[in-house]
């Protein structure tokens, strides 16, 4: 869930005033780029379990308004910049009717009910179940991937998506206490994911609608679901400024740009492989949570931690190349 990617501007450029000419300087020119980009995206998302942690804590916002106030901010910054800048990120032929069901759809899985009924289930029970949970996303997507689409995962990606569940399981065995709220949000944010996973994968696949198009349109639909849920549920916030400023940078800087930048590096990784990839925030929200919140991980933690490792290493050392027809890419 988010930091910023400062790009290299050359001196006579000027400074960079479109989100477009940071898609552009950021954009995978390989497949080992699209993964380091994905990787630097889930840094950034990891960073936000901290800032989140503080607005929920320190700020006292109430869980699903401070995800809408996050993600509807975010939206009107995408959808602003759409507007004024970059209009040049427009395809030249519009958008059909499909692509625009798939982006409303996207929205509503990847925002609506995924970070909704994710910010509940940390609401109702503890952090790690939740997120042991979710863990469980690659092996989902891997078994989806094989029914719904050619991207067939390789027996090491399968192994690889085996070892990150086990050691999720290792590294959350000290936490399993669970609510039955709790449970069933943690269970609907697991299966928005694995679905906005493969959807957007198929959205972003053949790079025919730019990324910041995909994530401005689908994060509005899915910004609209969790501001009316927070309206009817938690009523009208109450911010602080530093709770404002929290939310602005989450808003700006680990959406806005992030989920751009993750729609990029998907027009050339897979299901299975961004999915692994966005599996390594277990290590990175551990280490951040160490040294920002005073939570250390115990010998078990530590092992689920290396096996994570491992299996994140396999589903992204072993891809299968697809074929020139596909989208020509590796």
């Amino acid at each position: 869930m988010g930091s910023t990617m400062e790009p290299r501007v050359e001196p006579s450029a000027g400074p960079v005033t479109n989100v477009g000419q940071i898609m552009a300087k950021a954009s995978p020119r390989s497949h080992a780029a699209a993964a380091w980009l994905a990787l630097f995206v889930t840094f950034l998302w990891s960073s936000s379990w901290v800032l989140i942690r503080w607005g929920l804590d320190d700020e006292g916002l109430a869980p699903v308004t401070f995800a809408a106030l996050r993600y509807g901010l975010a939206a009107i910054i995408l959808v602003g910049w759409l507007a004024t800048r970059g209009r040049r990120q427009l395809p030249s032929g519009g958008i059909d009717r499909r692509s625009v069901g798939q982006l409303l759809l996207l929205g509503v899985l990847l925002y609506g009910l995924t970070q909704g009924a994710q910010f509940v289930a940390l609401a109702e029970q503890p952090a790690a179940t939740t997120s042991l949970v979710l863990s469980l996303t690659p092996l989902f997507v891997a078994a989806t991937a094989i029914l719904t689409s050619a991207e067939v995962p390789t027996r090491w990606q399968l192994a690889g998506s085996v070892l990150v569940a086990l050691g999720a399981g290792l590294y959350f065995a000290g936490d399993l206490s669970a609510t039955s709220a709790g449970m069933v949000a943690a269970v609907i944010a697991l299966a928005a994911n694995v679905a906005s996973a493969i959807l957007g994968r198929r959205v972003n696949r053949f790079g025919r609608l730019p990324p910041l198009l995909v994530t401005a349109v689908s994060m509005s639909a899915g910004a609209l679901v969790l501001v009316a849920v927070g309206l009817v549920g938690e009523g009208l916030p109450d911010v602080s400024l530093r709770g404002w400023l929290l939310i602005g940078w989450l808003a700006l800087v680990n959406t806005a740009l992030a989920f751009s930048l993750w729609n990029l590096s998907l027009q050339r990784l897979t299901a299975v492989e961004s999915a692994g990839i966005n599996n390594t925030m277990l290590i990175q929200v551990a280490v951040l949570a160490w040294l920002f919140l005073g939570e250390s991980p115990g010998p078990i933690g530590l092992l689920g931690v290396l096996v994570v490792s491992a299996g994140v290493f396999l589903t992204q050392s072993a891809w299968r190349k697809r074929p020139a027809s596909t989208n020509g890419n590796a």
